[in-house]
């Protein structure tokens, strides 16, 4: 039996256990590799929304990274939510140094509403982490605040997909998911550095239960990228076993729920 890749998910935990860390080791775990964690921040939420935020002084992040680097081999990560300037320049000092793929998941505000990034995080993000990505996987509102534009269709999906490359990311998946109405397909753009933008679609599903769904394609896509798939298949895989999460997602509280990271697992 071949050992299973480390994927490290670099991110803030969720008390409610659908989204971010807790959604990246489900995701990586599910998946077949060994989850491994920074966390950034720690949330008080459910899936009615979040309460409180509290984040660590950045040499206490950096610190949690550096030790778990001297002490795996890391085959890829993810950034989630990195709340603040000071985090993000504290990482990246010590991710600068590494060559393993690196999936950006730019977390801004939650699926409820709540602001989970300082405004200072939001430059900082883009001039330390964006040139350094494998692949940057915003939504809808983050690319708008990313880019300055508004995004209405799949011209202006492809227009704000390539603003970010233009920033220095090596490659972008625009996400659909932010769709009004209940399209048969949600589309998501796969734009990569001299290439043509490229038209990736999945079933829609209908559903309010997505909580969780952009950790938990990012960590897929980590996790993919950490066996070793090229960038498309891995993205590919993500979207299927995203959409299969959605299709199968329950809700085990109040408010939102969460996608059935565990939908492809037999029982």
């Amino acid at each position: 039996m071949l050992q299973p890749p480390n994927i490290l998910t670099i991110a803030g935990s969720d008390s409610g256990g659908g989204a971010g860390i807790q959604a990246d080791l489900k995701t990586m775990t599910a998946m077949g590799a060994f989850g491994m964690s920074v966390i950034t921040a720690l949330t008080a939420q459910n899936g009615l929304g979040v309460i409180g935020i509290h984040a660590p002084e950045p040499a206490f992040a950096a610190l949690q990274l550096r030790t778990v680097l001297d002490g795996f081999t890391v085959h890829a990560a993810k950034t989630g939510m990195l709340f603040n300037a000071g985090i993000i320049h504290s990482l990246a000092d010590i991710l600068d140094a590494e060559d393993f793929p690196l999936v950006v998941d730019p977390v801004c505000v939650s699926t409820s509403g709540h602001k989970l990034m300082e405004d200072d995080g939001i430059a900082a993000l883009r001039e330390r982490l964006f040139s350094r990505a494998a692949l940057l996987t915003p939504n809808r509102p983050e690319a708008e605040t990313f880019t300055g534009m508004s995004i209405r269709s799949d011209d202006d999906a492809i227009e704000a997909g390539t603003r970010l490359l233009d920033m220095g990311v090596k490659a972008v998946l625009m996400k659909g998911g932010h769709v009004e109405g209940k399209p048969v397909f949600v589309t998501d753009w796969l734009l990569e550095q001299g290439c043509e933008p490229v038209a990736l679609r999945q079933p829609h599903v209908d559903t309010e239960n997505t909580h969780g769904t952009g950790c938990t394609l990012s960590a897929a896509i980590a996790t993919q990228l950490g066996f070793g798939m090229p960038l498309r298949i891995a993205v590919t895989r993500a979207q299927e076993y995203l959409n299969l999460a959605l299709r199968h997602s329950f809700a085990p509280g109040r408010g939102a729920g969460p996608v059935n990271h565990m939908a492809g697992l037999k029982r």
